[in-house]
């Protein structure tokens, strides 16, 4: 892969209910550059059967690559279940054998700043040489990129860094303006996530289920996307992947292959427009 910033389909875009070569086909087919991959969607590659070295020539026969990994969730608990330390460890080892440098996070319980930036750290020193991108999200406990760089920041940790996705940019009430990470280094954001958003958005308490199922492919909704890749552009910010996070129920009920392809063709009309040489 020649791409300097991969743009990468995110596992969600292409849901959990395919097996592992169709979603890589579906990828290549489209024109992405790379595939995300959830430890969810890892694991139900190894249960169709498939061991490592099957999924690797996978994407050696689609000449693709894993380019994002994720999901950590519910690291700033003092007590975390197995389960979650598990699924760290996994996206330790899929980072190890996709050669990918970066782990997307989230978290949803509301912690202050310092004891979340404390467990920050802890999770950067289990990661080791891997940076942990941290997802700032509004119906989370890290709401807006305001806490998440405070959080970041009061870690201390070189590979804490953050992640910026469109939509939970738009649904924080947060301008697309420089001014918001005018105090955030360039070299802090590792990769960003693309989207567009519908005009109203859904009630405040069910605002999760909009950014779960109801999310629209860059350039289709209000027309948010392009700002938001020129302030990336604008700021200097190098993305490890561009990941299309496109959440759809609707999109996705059109089948795999029209999901990769309808959100790849959007995403390249809008990088034509703003930022070309990423493609």
């Amino acid at each position: 892969m020649s791409k300097e910033f991969p743009i990468t389909v995110s596992s969600w875009t292409l849901g959990d209910q395919c097996k592992f070569e169709e979603r890589v086909k579906a990828a290549k087919e489209a024109g992405y550059d790379g595939i995300g991959l959830r430890a969810e969607t890892y694991v139900d590659a190894l249960n169709e059967g498939l061991h490592d070295e099957d999924i690797l020539a996978i994407l050696e026969k689609y000449d693709m690559k894993v380019t994002e990994v994720e999901y950590i969730v519910q690291w700033a608990e003092d007590a975390r279940s197995y389960e979650q330390k598990y699924k760290e460890q996994m996206c330790f080892h899929m980072c190890e054998l996709f050669n990918v440098g970066h782990i997307n996070c989230g978290l949803m319980e509301d912690y202050s700043v310092e004891h979340t930036a404390q467990k920050l750290k802890e999770l950067c020193q289990r990661a080791g040489k891997l940076v942990i991108g941290v997802e700032p999200m509004p119906y989370s406990g890290i709401p807006n990129m305001e806490k998440g760089w405070a959080v970041v920041k009061g870690s201390g940790c070189d590979n804490a860094k953050l992640i910026m996705d469109t939509w939970h940019w738009v649904r924080a009430n947060q301008p697309i303006d420089l001014d918001v990470i005018k105090d955030i280094p360039a070299d802090k954001i590792v990769s960003i996530q693309i989207n567009d958003v519908w005009d109203r958005p859904y009630a405040k308490s069910i605002l999760r289920d909009e950014s779960m199922h109801d999310r629209l492919a860059p350039g289709t909704g209000i027309g948010c996307t392009a700002d938001f890749v020129k302030m990336v552009r604008e700021k200097g910010i190098e993305p490890k992947a561009i990941g299309v996070e496109v959440i759809s129920d609707a999109i996705l009920a059109k089948g795999v292959a029209e999901a990769a392809k309808h959100t790849f063709d959007n995403t390249k009309k809008v990088l034509e427009q703003v930022w070309p040489e990423v493609l």
